[in-house]
């Protein structure tokens, strides 16, 4: 026998459309914006027909967990990002599930991450692919043509719809992007039709600015207000609150009720994840409530009708709500919570290990090893790959930090050491003994390798140019803050003004010349010292070629052009630098052959590969833009200082300077 007070309540809703714009910020719906381009869904809002709310979203935001979050009502962990692009079958207690098992029919149109987290839950779906970012129409066109269709049939009970069209609009052009506005109105045209007959909800999930002043709910109490709405349990590690007023028109004894429900299967939850969960407030203050609910039962039955009921009823009601905030606080904060502490004395213990201790990796192999992971798994998520110009900027930072580090050990490490001490070191080290002998110097246990890379840079160390070699670190992160004011990227900043855009406005054509022709210069400066006589003239007379190819279509001047009708295509300026990139290149061919099969000096070798290089470096002068040629003498800049100052004092191998080229390869290529 099933009581009434243990039998589910019957459904509020008959019918529930989920509606998902993905990136539907809240100024969209509530703001300027929403008046401009949703005019329905504003005036549906203005005349107090609807419950308008703003729901926060608990990080991770990629498409997958804030799926898992909707429908199970749990906060999903970080490790979600790692398994985002391959969603596995969501196997835990969640509304779908719920849904099916009552018999509900479910008709899903949209992404299709819901149909790998759902497989065989739907009596009907298409699910279209978020891959082709660039995809604004099509993307949502295959939800929508389904949906005059669809509203017009009585065979299905829950209806979800997943737009990723205002989504890829924000992740190609920004949230100020002209199409936001057509894709607002389109949006709004959906709703309206939805709304004439059925219960909508519309849901904002991915956010790019503040949140305004309106009611804030989390998007883990959906999953607990749907499971009412749809007279089904409520998933069993849901950490979220029914939202009152979506249930505020039904009887007093329904919506304590529905608050006893969530009460109890959040304190269930509690109770298995806290050992001393009677010692919580919240749920000390929900079986406080839960009496008080008897007594109103208890006088119900009576049929007391008088003003003490509803006094009473209204008490309890507000118990309810402050013992669901403080349960879902308490287990939110137990999945998010982290001991940091025990963290932090795993990884000292770990550091400490033998196997680690005595490891020849340096913190510089570490951290070239952890960034390129890192890196990689950061392409998971498309927030990552539309910004990923700062992982770059932030690696190369943290990178010249590092070496800086270093320089310093290998400077103070030696301080006041001879040279015969040093190489005494190199040849015979026996452990600390030999290097204690060193005056005030804290030498630490390290391995053969390291303590001889220190020795043998000695030389390095007592030269003229060591102050030069401790500042490089330094003058590199100066090139790369002046060259993150020159051009704006990603998405979110593109369309601020910067450098570039001045320079490249008809007004300061003059000035863009000037810096054009110094930046020439300076590119010749640093890669003639290694050519042969002949590859000099021909780079100096092809970068000559380059300024003339720019002032011939007009992006420089020369100082004697005054009249723009001397601009032209530029193609015969353009093949006069072809000409000379590929003499230059040929005479470096020719250079490398002669080192393999007639000669074996190694100095013809250096010297063929070098005017290679230089060929391909007026190329690149050719084929950057004229306010561009400063990112190409920083290039150079860069390479020669850390070449020199660097990479060959820190005796750094191959593998180690390849992996470093790569990562200022892909910064400059944001640059």
């Amino acid at each position: 026998i099933v009581s009434n007070w243990t039998k589910l309540p019957p459904p509020i809703f008959r019918k529930v459309v989920f509606v998902l714009i993905d990136a539907l910020r809240d100024d969209f719906v509530f703001g300027s914006k929403g008046k401009q381009f949703m005019p329905y869904t504003t005036q549906v809002i203005e005349k107090g027909t609807s419950y308008s709310f703003i729901a926060e979203a608990k990080p991770p935001t990629v498409t997958m967990p804030r799926i898992k979050a909707l429908m199970t009502g749990s906060i999903p962990g970080f490790i979600e990002v790692v398994v985002n692009l391959n969603s596995p079958a969501l196997m835990n207690d969640n509304l779908i599930w719920q849904a099916k098992a009552a018999g509900k029919r479910i008709i899903f149109y949209g992404d299709d991450t819901w149909v790998k987290l759902f497989p065989k839950h739907f009596v009907e779906y298409d699910g279209t692919t978020s891959f082709f970012v660039s995809d604004f129409t099509e993307v949502d066109y295959n939800v929508t043509r389904h949906l005059d269709r669809v509203l017009k049939r009585e065979d299905w009970d829950l209806l979800i719809l997943h737009y990723l069209g205002l989504d890829h609009i924000g992740h190609v052009s920004g949230p100020n992007s002209p199409l936001v506005g057509p894709k607002l109105r389109e949006m709004d045209n959906i709703l309206k039709k939805i709304h004439v007959s059925l219960l909508s909800k519309i849901c904002k999930r991915t956010a790019y600015s503040p949140l305004t002043q309106l009611e804030l709910v989390q998007q883990t109490d959906l999953a607990s207000t749907l499971a009412v709405g749809l007279g089904l349990p409520i998933s069993r590690n849901s950490v979220g609150n029914i939202i009152l007023p979506v249930v505020g028109g039904r009887t007093m004894r329904e919506q304590l009720r529905f608050l006893h429900m969530n009460g109890f299967q959040l304190s269930r939850l509690l109770q298995e994840n806290t050992p001393a969960y009677e010692k919580d407030l919240g749920y000390e203050q929900f079986k406080i409530a839960e009496k008080s609910h008897g007594n109103w039962i208890r006088l119900y039955l009576e049929g007391n009708n008088s003003e003490i009921l509803i006094n009473l009823g209204k008490k309890v009601l507000k118990q309810y709500l402050e013992a669901l905030k403080s349960l879902s606080s308490s287990l939110s904060k137990q999945v998010a919570q982290y001991d940091m502490y025990s963290m932090m004395v795993g990884t000292v213990i770990i550091m400490e290990s033998p196997l680690v201790s005595s490891s020849s990796w340096s913190e510089v192999d570490v951290l070239i090893l952890a960034g390129t992971i890192g890196h990689v798994l950061s392409l998971g998520a498309s927030s990552f790959i539309e910004e990923e110009h700062q992982t770059w900027y932030f690696l190369i930072n943290t990178l010249c930090l590092a070496l800086c580090q270093e320089l310093c050990r290998n400077h103070f490490l030696l301080k006041e050491c001879d040279l015969q001490l040093g190489t005494t070191v190199t040849q015979n080290f026996d452990g600390i003994g030999v290097a204690s002998e060193c005056k005030n110097i804290d030498v630490p246990a390290a391995s053969d390798s390291k303590l001889g890379k220190a020795a043998s840079s000695t030389e390095f160390v007592k030269g003229s140019d060591k102050w030069i070699s401790l500042a490089s670190p330094w003058i590199i992160l100066i090139c790369c803050r002046l060259l993150r004011s020159l051009n704006q990227t990603g998405v979110q900043w593109a369309h601020r003004p910067d450098f570039g855009h001045w320079l490249t406005s008809s007004e300061h054509k003059s000035e863009l010349s000037v810096l054009a022709a110094i930046s020439l210069v300076m590119v010749f400066v640093l890669v003639q010292r290694r050519c042969s006589l002949v590859s000099k003239i021909a780079m100096a007379l092809g970068l000559l070629g380059v300024y003339s190819y720019r002032a011939a279509i007009g992006n420089v001047v020369f100082p004697w052009q005054h009249d723009s009708k001397d601009i032209s295509k530029g193609i015969t300026e353009a093949r006069f630098v072809y000409v000379f990139v590929l003499g230059i290149v040929f005479t470096g061919t020719k250079d490398l052959l002669k080192s393999q099969v007639i000669s074996a000096d190694s100095s013809v070798k250096s010297t063929g590969l070098w005017e290679v290089y230089s060929g391909l470096v007026l190329l690149s002068a050719l084929l950057f833009r004229p306010h561009n040629l400063p990112v190409l003498v920083f290039c150079l800049l860069i390479q020669t200082v850390m070449t020199k100052y660097i990479w060959r004092p820190l005796k750094f191998d191959a593998a180690q300077i390849t992996i470093m080229h790569y990562w200022f390869g892909q910064a400059f290529f944001y640059f």
